[in-house]
């Protein structure tokens, strides 16, 4: 029997929402929470001429802090969990950085790398950067030593080790980190977003609130919401790709 596929189940999730928030409303009759009708309708009005260039910074500042996270953590994961000696030496430097609360690091990434582009991007790549380098070293340490052998003696190199044992072997461990460390960044994009800049979810949502706007407001977190909807997806069908053997 065939199982439904995830899409389906963000429907039913969609749907029980939309039926909770018409309920609330019908119950409340406030203004500071109206129907979804309405917020919709008044979300296709301005999608166009006012939300959609501030979803596409929004966007572009998660997906670049997303990648440069990767470009950067996959490999000193991957280097401290095959190389004893990176882990003895990167580790310390790890467990002393991590646990610090990145959104107190703003104000100091602000001073040095000023109120634009670069500042948002390097929030996003401290929230996610320091869980994928966990996840791939114990991804990667998990790894039998005899899963090695097959390939040391055909004399496979490091590259080759990487190739074919290394990286899907971490794949699971690595989309789960990023999964997790999605919705905190979102979240912080969103507060970095009200400052110095007129341009992303987050100020689009804080201006209409000033403005006592209630259904710009709602229209902003439908989008936003859809942004963070649309992330968690794209990495289920990632794993659903890459790490499908894990499900046979």
């Amino acid at each position: 029997m065939k199982t439904k596929g995830p899409g389906i189940w963000y429907l039913y999730g969609t749907i029980i929402f939309l039926i909770l928030w018409q309920l609330i409303a019908s119950l409340l009759k406030l203004p500071i929470i109206p129907a979804p009708g309405v917020v919709f309708d008044n979300l296709v009005a301005i999608f166009l001429p006012q939300i959609a260039a501030h979803g596409l910074y929004s966007m572009w500042r998660i997906v670049a802090g997303v990648l440069l996270s990767i470009l950067v953590g996959i490999p000193l994961g991957m280097c401290m969990g095959y190389f004893s000696k990176w882990d003895r030496l990167l580790s310390p430097l790890v467990y002393l950085t991590y646990p610090v609360p990145k959104i107190a690091l703003l104000p100091v990434v602000m001073l040095l790398f000023g109120l634009g582009e670069l500042s948002k991007i390097l929030m996003i790549f401290l929230i996610i950067v320091f869980q994928v380098i966990v996840a791939v070293r114990d991804g990667v340490k998990s790894i039998p030593k005899e899963t090695y052998y097959p390939l040391y003696s055909l004399g496979a190199g490091f590259f080759d080790i990487f190739r074919e044992i290394l990286m899907p072997a971490s794949m699971p461990k690595f989309l789960t980190a990023l999964r997790v460390a999605m919705a905190t960044a979102v979240s912080v994009l969103f507060f970095t977003e009200t400052f110095g800049t007129q341009y992303g979810m987050g100020y689009f949502i804080m201006d209409a609130w000033l403005r006592v706007n209630y259904l710009e407001m709602y229209s902003g977190i439908v989008v936003l919401s859809s942004i963070g909807l649309s992330l968690f997806s794209t990495i289920d069908y990632m794993e659903s790709k890459i790490c499908g053997w894990q499900y046979k």
